[in-house]
C-alpha cells in the first residue's frame, strides 16, 4: 500500500518503516499517526512479519516530535490521534512484535517519545535526545514521563523532562536510554542486521517474551498512568501558558509565561 508521509519495506521478515517529512524534520501530525496506525496494524497482523526497524528519512532527523505548527491551526482544520497514540504507536500495550528504533539525528519531544515506545534503541552519533515540551506550555504526555523515568531511573528522568535539555548519543548511551551507537552511514545497516538476529531466533519465543513484559507493565499499571497524563495534557491545553507557549514558538519569538 502507498503512504504519503511514510515509507515501507519487506526484506524477508522485517519490516523497514521510515517516516517520510524530512522537508519539516519528520514532525509528526495526526494524518501522519493516522498512517503509522495502519503500518502498525498491517505489521501485527501479518505472519510473515516478525520484526520492524523505524527510523527517519534524511540524516538529520529522527523526528522533531509534535508538529507544532499543525496544532496551531483551527481545529476544523486538524483530525485526531489514533486510540494507538502518537505515531500510532505509544498506546500499543499488547503488542507481541518487537520494534528497533534507528535514530538517525535528533529525537525530540514527541519523536524521543516514540523511540521510547520501541523495544531496542540504536542512534548515529550524531543523535541527540531531548523531551523539551516544558519550554512550549506542553508536557511529556505521550509516555515520555513514565516510561523515560522507568527506563533510566526517576532521578535522571526528571532532570531531563523538568530542564527540557538535550543530550546526545554518548550521554544517552551512558545514561541507557539507547543500546548501541553507530556512524550515520552504518546506522541503518545495523538495525537491520539486529532485526535479522532476532528474526533468527523462535517468534513464538519472542512473541511470549514481549508478552510477559507487557503483562509486567500492566501490572504497574502503564496504561492507566498515560490515562492520567491525557487528562492532565486536556488541562494544561485550557491554560493561556499553553496557548502562549504555541504562539511563541509558531512565531519563533520567547514565550511571556503568566503561570495561569
Amino acid at each position: 500500500m502507498e503512504y504519503e508521509f511514510v515509507k515501507v519495506e519487506k526484506r524477508d521478515h522485517i519490516s523497514i518503516v521510515t517516516i517520510n517529512r524530512p522537508e519539516v524534520y519528520n514532525a509528526v501530525h495526526p494524518p501522519l499517526s493516522l498512517e503509522l496506525d495502519q503500518v502498525w496494524n498491517e505489521f501485527i497482523e501479518d505472519s510473515e512479519q516478525w520484526v520492524a526497524v523505524l527510523t527517519g528519512a534524511g540524516d538529520k532527523a529522527f523526528s522533531a516530535g509534535n508538529d507544532l505548527k499543525y496544532s496551531a491551526q483551527p481545529g476544523k482544520y486538524k483530525v485526531q490521534q489514533p486510540k494507538s497514540g502518537f505515531a500510532g504507536l505509544t498506546n500499543r500495550f499488547d503488542r507481541t512484535k518487537p520494534i528497533i528504533a534507528a535514530v538517525n539525528g535528533f529525537a525530540m519531544g514527541g519523536g524521543m517519545e516514540t523511540a521510547l515506545s520501541c523495544d531496542i534503541i540504536l542512534a548515529s552519533e550524531n543523535a541527540k535526545f531531548a523531551l523539551p515540551e516544558v519550554k512550549v506550555g506542553f508536557f511529556a504526555a505521550a509516555g515520555g514521563v513514565q516510561r523515560l523515568s522507568r527506563q533510566i531511573g526517576k532521578k535522571a528522568a526528571l532532570e531531563m523532562i523538568l530542564t527540557g535539555r538535550s543530550v546526545d548519543a554518548a550521554e544517552a548511551l551512558k545514561l541507557g536510554i539507547i543500546n548501541e551507537v553507530f556512524p550515520q552511514a552504518e546506522l541503518l545497516d545495523k538495525a537491520i542486521q539486529k532485526a535479522e538476529v532476532i528474526a533468527g531466533n523462535c517468534p513464538s519465543s519472542v512473541k511470549y517474551s514481549l508478552e510477559a513484559l507487557n503483562h509486567m507493565d500492566q501490572l504497574e499499571e502503564m496504561s492507566s498512568a498515560l490515562e492520567k497524563s491525557y487528562e492532565l495534557i486536556d488541562l494544561l491545553r485550557q491554560t493561556e501558558d499553553h496557548k502562549e507557549g504555541v504562539s511563541a514558538f509558531v512565531e519563533k519569538r520567547a514565550p511571556q509565561w503568566k503561570n495561569k
